[in-house]
This record gives C-alpha cells, sequence and structure tokens, in this order.
C-alpha cells in the first residue's frame, strides 16, 4: 500500500455496527478478491474485496475473515486468517503482513490471527456453534462480470460441505452499512478529491492545441501517484471533441484540436476511496459562445441538482426533478421544442436523447458505491452529481461533476474548491 495506515478505531467500529445487524448466533465469513490472471505467467494488479477491506482494513491477497460475535470462545469471535510469508516469498514478492502488524491494521487480537492453512481446523471449532452463517456476494444492480469471484466460489463451496447450514446474505447490511460514511472514511475521500484537484489545476497550465490525449492521461498519473495514490479510481475518460460525445469513452489516443473542448472525467483514489471529477475544458483556453451557453446551461442543471441532494429525498423522485430542470434547459438552447415536451410520453422523455445517464450514484470504496435507491437520503451519504448535454450532431459533449456529501443541514460540496465556472477555467489556462 503507498497510503499512510489508517487507524484501526475505523475498522472495529465497522465490525461492531456489523454485529448489531446480525441475527443471534451469526458467523459471518468473508474472502479476499482473487489476484487475477493475464497471460502466461502475468498477473492483473491487486484489488482487495471492499467489503474485507471495510471490516479489516487489511490490503493483502489470501486474506479470511470470520466474525461470529456471540461465539462462547472470545478467540473465535473476530478471527483473521493470513497468508503465511517465508523467505522465498519475501525474495520474489516482498512483505507481507506479520501477525503484529495485522493487530495494528485491524484491531483484532494476535490470539484471534491465524495462517491461511489453519482454516479449515480452526474453523471447524466456530462453524458448528451457528444457527445461520452470512456469506457474501456481489448483489450491485450495475454487477455484470462474467467471472466467478472468491465470494462466489466459496458459496458453491460452503453449500458442499456444510449442506444443513442455513445461510443469509450478507450483501444488504453491507450496503447498509457502507452508505453512511464515517469520519475517516471522509477523511481519506477529501484526501482523495485534493489529490484530483492538484491533478486537474496542472492540466490547466498544461492544455493547448496539439497536444495528445493520452499525455494528458500521463500528468495526472504522474501528479496522483507522487501523492500516495495507487492511481486512477477508474479508466479515466480524456476526451476531446466529438469522442466527448461518447460516455465511456476510454482510448484517450486523439491529438487535441483548437476549437474543441476536452470532457475529463478523471479522478484519483486514496486509501480505498475514490474521488470522482468532471471537467470540460476548452484546448485553446477559451470557449466559443455556443460551448459557454451549453457549459453554463450543465452548470445550472448541477447546482439545481445538488440542491435535491438533502435528507429525506428518495432516488427517483430526485432524477425526475432534475429531469425536468434540464427540460427547461434544452429548450432554451434550442434543442427541445417547449410544445412537443408537453405532449411527450412520460416514460420517454425528450430530453434523453442529450443527457441519457443518470444524475447521481454513491460514492466511496467503490466509484459506483454500494447502496439502495429505496432508501431515502441520510447524512453521511455521498454522492456523485454529474449532469451533462451531448450534442452529438454538433460534436460537443459537456458534464461536470462534483462530490456531495449530506449532513442533516443541508449538504457539502466536496469539490468547491476546484475550478468550475467557465470564466475561472479561462484565467487559470491563460496564466498557465
Amino acid at each position: 500500500m503507498k497510503y499512510t495506515q489508517i487507524p484501526n478505531e475505523l475498522f472495529i467500529r465497522n465490525r461492531r455496527r456489523l454485529a448489531d445487524l446480525l441475527k443471534p448466533k451469526s458467523m459471518v465469513v468473508l474472502n479476499a478478491n482473487d489476484i487475477m490472471p493475464t497471460n502466461a505467467d502475468g498477473t492483473m494488479g491487486f484489488r482487495q474485496n471492499n467489503d474485507l477491506f471495510y471490516l479489516s482494513g487489511v490490503d493483502q491477497e489470501e486474506t479470511v475473515l470470520v466474525l461470529f460475535p456471540n461465539h462462547p470462545d472470545e478467540r473465535f469471535r473476530e478471527v483473521l486468517f493470513l497468508r503465511e510469508t517465508n523467505e522465498l516469498i519475501e525474495t520474489w514478492e516482498g512483505h507481507k503482513l506479520t501477525k503484529e502488524e495485522a493487530v495494528r491494521t485491524s484491531g483484532i487480537p494476535k490470539n484471534s490471527i491465524y495462517w491461511t492453512h489453519e482454516f479449515e481446523s480452526v474453523f471447524i471449532n466456530m462453524v458448528f456453534e451457528a444457527d445461520q452463517v452470512y456469506l457474501n456476494s456481489n448483489e450491485h444492480t450495475r454487477n455484470s462480470s462474467e467471472v466467478e469471484s472468491r465470494d462466489a466460489r466459496y458459496v458453491r463451496q460452503f453449500k458442499e460441505r456444510y449442506p444443513l447450514h442455513r445461510l443469509e446474505r450478507l450483501a444488504p447490511l453491507m450496503h447498509t452499512l457502507r452508505a453512511i460514511k464515517q469520519p475517516e472514511e471522509l477523511d481519506l475521500l477529501k484526501e482523495a478529491v485534493r489529490i484530483t484537484e492538484d491533478g486537474f489545476r496542472r492540466l490547466l497550465g498544461f492544455v493547448k492545441p496539439g497536444v495528445w490525449e493520452f499525455e494528458i492521461e500521463a500528468e495526472l498519473a504522474h501528479e496522483f501517484l507522487r501523492q500516495r495514490s495507487r492511481g486512477f479510481a477508474y479508466e479515466p475518460i480524456i476526451a476531446s471533441g466529438a469522442n466527448a460525445c461518447i460516455l465511456h469513452y476510454v482510448a484517450n489516443n486523439q491529438q487535441c484540436r483548437e476549437g474543441d473542448l476536452i470532457l475529463l472525467d478523471v479522478a484519483a483514489e486514496y486509501g480505498n476511496l475514490n474521488a470522482d471529477l468532471t471537467r470540460t475544458i476548452p484546448v485553446s483556453g477559451r470557449f466559443t459562445k455556443r460551448q459557454k451557453d451549453v457549459y453554463n446551461a450543465v452548470l445550472r442543471v448541477l447546482r439545481e441538482a445538488r440542491k435535491l441532494l438533502v435528507p429525506g429525498n428518495i432516488w427517483d423522485d430526485y432524477h425526475k426533478e432534475v429531469g425536468r430542470i434540464m427540460e427547461a434547459e434544452l429548450i432554451g438552447l434550442g434543442l427541445l421544442d417547449a410544445k412537443k415536451v408537453a405532449l411527450q410520453d412520460p416514460d420517454a422523455p425528450l430530453y434523453k436523447k442529450y443527457f441519457m445517464h443518470g444524475t447521481s450514484h454513491f460514492l466511496g470504496l467503490d466509484v459506483h458505491d454500494v447502496g439502495n435507491k429505496y432508501r431515502r437520503f441520510e447524512p453521511g451519504m455521498v454522492f456523485t452529481c454529474e449532469p451533462g448535454i451531448y450534442i452529438r450532431e454538433e460534436g460537443l459533449g459537456i458534464r461536470l461533476e462534483n462530490n456531495i456529501l449530506i449532513t442533516a443541514d443541508g449538504n457539502i460540496d466536496l469539490m468547491e474548491s476546484i475550478p468550475l465556472e467557465a470564466e475561472e477555467i479561462e484565467e487559470l489556462m491563460k496564466a498557465g
């Protein structure tokens, strides 16, 4: 890990919060993610299972966490299994956590930390005391992975070995917990935002006609990595000209031309928490009148949408209201006809031609973080706010995105200090 150590109080508290949601005499089993192969003997970079990290702070492969808050033996109430290291592993792969380091990381006592090869002998002392066992699965509504995860594989193996145990779904409980960010998580998220801002400000003095999209990506990667970030929170979108009308454009291989805009959907992660920023800037340093008119329309939608991210509101109502705000802006830009809008099919609103994606999503350990769209907004939730207008016939796409923390008194824009006004961006690009 590149980030500085996170206080283990966060993970101790998270385990207690989960314990409060479990049925009596319940056991929870969480597995680390697999290290995924590429070709030959190659592997992809490791990324920890976010639920396991949330409850332990351990950022290492082949880790298993077993929780059993009501177990008669205190040693078996929180048990952590780690990959045992040796001289060969240290030589080829580098340092792995010792038990003492795992105590400092997780807050789990040393006498409850074992090596992974001891799993079965320890687990047998726990599982038969449990009335039900909570196992994990990916229940994100946008998940479409065809690769079997370690958690999914373990569910199958558990059923084969312990067919008479009653299983429970862990995912709904984790979605409930993770939706409300703890103070330490907010500190990590704010650091990711700060690093992201430094990267964006760096670009304002770098972008000019003739630069390539991948050169912009390289500037950001350098800034993020040198500040202890793993790098990009997600695959960066650096879309110049008409590329900005491709919502998930990631080729980043075109030269930026004078007169075009660049849509930058780029952000850093820090301590596994993810920022999520979008800005749209002019290659030449100045917006044309048309570009600025569309830009300011998107900015007005963002500001009105942010006002709706308050306790008590709910997902579908929020997005419907943002749609009405967007309709008015598109009519003002001459893109929609007010009479046709009045007669439109409410299930197929006309604004979707120019604004076809949602305005907000949960943000946290996952960029599109877990949470329930039917749960009313609560203090501690963090959402993106990212309206956009995409005019394919004009080769013009503009999106703006900030990260919003809901509080009991309204909301806080975590990206308030990142340049957003068109005039401010022009001035900073001119100075650069």
